[in-house]
């Protein structure tokens, strides 16, 4: 089979993006890898501390404000300096102070949240189970839930809602953690500022991790308004107190920070959406206001990568300071791992594979290096996610490079290596269908012949003449049986067990089938968030509806999930469904399961979008089935030659787009080209291979004159040395039916077709034998098929 994969950038330091397949064979064309800067998600990390600053700030208004009446003046004084305390640093102080509130007020459950996130941070944020259940318990003494939160009543709980969704951004459980922060996002206008913005970042990062850019973009352009208007009040009151020039610069760095972060967000959401006109405009701020940073430089070595210009990406990639990165265990990210990761997926774009597979390699090393800085996790399986920094949670990225490793391993043509790493990933991404259409062509691959058998023909005799015996008089030629249907792959073991096998790979070809949606709507659903109203005021109302909205944008075509790939595009997912009915026919065919090989290439030709190879494809192993159930005439109008009227494998439109904006001194190299060789590169070679199978399919009726103006026919539209091995046996099998034994002797000797033989070609253009046929594909030509 055709290696229709592709490897993948694993989950970034900012933007969490992943390479998505690229697909030289029957899928869509080539996707870009994402190329993420390092540092996004150590914002999401200070965001947790903003809001807790945030939330000792609000909680200590609060209670002062509902104990206004009867609380003296020192609960404000021991309010602030907890905050005070706790901004600073000095985490037993402001322990202490927090004790002597929850004192005076024992029924504020604020004040046990303060503790538990200052005792977090005391214990360098290793103690995530921890805070978890505690949150958990104030969640259920307060009585309240997300789903409850129907006006601003409940806004006062939302430090604790924000708390829930950093927690379960961590454990990468997204899906939970976009409900509660779009509940939060309803609620946002009596929000403090700082606070607004974490959880507009939260939610934007949390869109781009669930690759929905679309959304995203929406709010950082609302996140982009509030920020306008927040300078606005802030310059009026900073003019009537000339002495808060100080806290105005502040605020002055603290915009400029905030601004540059939403130009990386914005980038990272235009290279999902493969849009590089306005991605190349958002690089520009991203240079401006970031400078020559690790994150500006990965960005733009991303953008320059879905270009094309894969030569300048890696030297964007190379002048990165990777050593600036403030390290595994304050970021959760390892840059080293990133920086090995993305040359190997810009060198797997260049076709470079054997260099992609050892830069795949020095990416699992610096993530095994990584991994070991972490401390033990605790044997209690409630403190499972205790031990280590919380940043660190399920950030080991050896599956993501396994996957990488095993595209890559592929293509260079080491199926049963690639069989290993991707057998070992798929344990944990078996929901993905790519995945296991991958695994199939790796035991597809390990048990076919080699490439050069199949597509060029023989220069010798090899596969031709198996044995010869006797001598002088006696002497007899034994010819090499060219079947493959009798073939035992396996040796009595049951097929379910993992080896590459063409056992195996009709169960993983089954599971791709399956994972697959039946009706495309029903996937729509599910993909999308849950639609609401909002129900904010102000002049920012209208765009946070909009944001939030369930409303599916023109973008939005998602329709199945693809870790550790990007999600399955409509356009990919159609492709992808006739790349495996493709395969299980040609599966089928190995194992001798006709009718089930006839229902799958029966199931391909009725595929709306189908690429010219497969249509081919599907006609051969359509006939070649009919033929071993005895239904040559059926099989006969699938060999037709005027079925074929393009071999073009498909390119997706994001390839083009792509290849349109490139620089003008670039070449966009593109590995699907290279795998067009191991199809008929032509539309006049695939109309010779119909032919010699329609000589195969008269052979089986006994109508020798119609097979031998085929096969001469055939013979004048290919190089003479491109004549595979089954042409040269059917033409020594119709000498022997019309009695020239010495005839075909001569042409087992010579290996091609005598030139008498091929005389007769032109009167064959002249008088076409056949009129409303199709080609078919016998058992005989079993190596012509797709590779």
């Amino acid at each position: 089979l055709v290696i229709s994969g592709a490897t993948k950038v694993i989950s970034g330091v900012a933007s969490g993006t992943r390479l998505p397949p690229t697909s030289p064979g029957p899928e869509p064309g080539p996707r870009a890898p994402a190329l993420p800067p390092p540092g996004g998600r150590m914002g999401v990390m200070s965001d947790l501390s903003a809001a807790n600053n945030g939330d000792q700030g609000i909680d200590g208004k609060t209670e002062t404000n509902s104990l206004s009446s009867g609380v003296a003046d020192h609960v404000k004084e021991l309010a602030n300096n907890a905050y005070q305390a706790y901004t600073s640093g000095q985490f037993d102080t402001c322990l202490q102070y927090l004790g002597h509130l929850q004192e005076l007020n024992k029924d504020d459950y604020k004040i046990s949240l303060n503790k538990a996130v200052v005792e977090f941070y005391k214990n360098g944020q290793t103690l995530t189970d921890t805070l978890r259940q505690t949150l958990n318990l104030l969640k259920n003494q307060v009585h309240s839930t997300v789903e409850e939160m129907d006006g601003l009543d409940d806004v006062e709980n939302s430090m604790l809602y924000y708390n829930q969704a950093i927690i379960l951004y961590h454990l990468r459980q997204h899906t939970e953690a976009i409900s509660i922060g779009e509940k939060l996002y309803q609620f946002i206008e009596p929000f403090e500022e700082k606070f607004a913005h974490a959880v507009c970042f939260l939610l934007v990062d949390l869109y781009l991790l669930t690759y929905q850019p679309e959304k995203a973009l929406l709010l950082l352009a609302v996140l982009e308004k509030m920020i306008l208007q927040g300078n606005n009040k802030n310059g009026k009151s900073n003019e009537a107190y000339k002495d808060a020039t100080n806290q105005k610069a502040d605020a002055g760095v603290m915009v400029e920070a905030t601004k540059s972060k939403i130009h990386q967000c914005k980038v990272r959401a235009y290279v999902q959406m493969k849009s590089l006109k306005a991605c190349k405009r958002e690089i520009k701020s991203v240079m401006n206001t970031a400078g020559n940073s690790a994150p500006s430089l990965f960005l733009k070595s991303n953008f320059e990568y879905l270009r094309g210009n894969y030569r300048k990406a890696v030297k964007l990639l190379n002048s990165a300071n990777i050593t600036d990165h403030p390290g595994f265990l304050s970021t959760g990210e390892c840059i080293r791992c990133m920086f090995w990761n993305n040359l190997g997926c810009i060198h797997f774009a260049m076709g470079k594979h054997n260099l992609g597979i050892f830069y795949f390699k020095k990416a699992l090393q610096e993530n095994d290096a990584a991994c070991v800085q972490l401390t033990g996790t605790s044997a209690d399986q409630g403190k499972r996610f205790s031990g280590r920094p919380m940043s660190t949670l399920l950030t080991n990225k050896r599956y993501e490079l396994l996957h990488n490793c095993g595209i890559q391993l592929l293509h260079i043509g080491r199926p049963l290596a690639a069989f290993e790493c991707l057998m070992e990933a798929v344990q944990v991404y078996h929901a993905n269908p790519r995945l296991w259409l991958r695994l199939a062509e790796c035991c597809i691959a390990a048990n076919k012949g080699t490439s050069e058998q199949e597509t060029r023909g023989l220069p010798s005799k090899k596969g031709i003449v198996q044995s010869i015996l006797g001598q002088g008089y006696h002497q007899k030629i034994v010819l090499a049986s060219q079947s493959m249907q009798n073939t035992v792959y396996n040796d009595g073991q049951s097929s379910a067990i993992p080896v590459a096998s063409m056992e195996f790979a009709a169960i993983c070809l089954r599971n791709a089938l399956l994972l697959l949606p039946e009706d495309q709507q029903e996937t729509k659903k599910d993909n999308g968030l849950r639609n609401f109203n909002q129900s904010g005021s102000g002049e920012t109302s209208n765009e946070n509806s909009e944001a939030c909205s369930g409303k599916p944008h023109e973008g939005d075509k998602f329709l199945v999930p693809g870790p550790p790939s990007s999600p399955l595009r409509k356009e990919e997912l159609d492709n992808l469904r006739c790349s495996i009915l493709a395969g299980s026919a040609y599966v089928a065919l190995a194992l001798g399961d006709n009718l089930m090989a006839l229902n799958h290439a029966e199931n391909l030709l009725q595929q709306t979008k189908l690429s010219g190879s497969l249509k081919f494809l599907g006609h051969l192993y359509a006939a070649e089935s009919l033929i071993s159930l005895d239904r040559i005439s059926d099989a006969i109008t699938h060999l037709n030659p005027e079925n074929v009227t393009d071999v073009f494998l498909g390119v997706s439109s994001n390839e083009q787009d792509q290849g349109s904006d490139r620089g003008e001194n670039e070449q966009m190299e593109s590995s699907g080209r290279q795998i067009l060789q191991c199809y008929p590169n032509s539309v006049s070679s695939a109309c010779a291979m119909m032919l010699f199978n329609l000589g195969s399919a008269y052979c089986l009726r006994s109508e020798y004159d119609k097979a031998r103006k085929c096969l001469h026919q055939a013979a004048s539209m290919v190089n003479p040395k491109e004549i595979p091995p089954e042409g040269i046996l059917l033409a020594v099998y119709l000498e022997l039916q019309n009695g020239n034994t010495q005839l075909a002797l001569q042409i087992i000797k010579r290996n091609q077709l005598l030139p008498s033989l091929k005389a007769l070609s032109s009167d064959v253009k002249k008088k076409p034998v056949f009129q409303s046929i199709q080609t078919i594909q016998p058992s005989l030509f079993n190596t012509g098929q797709r590779k």
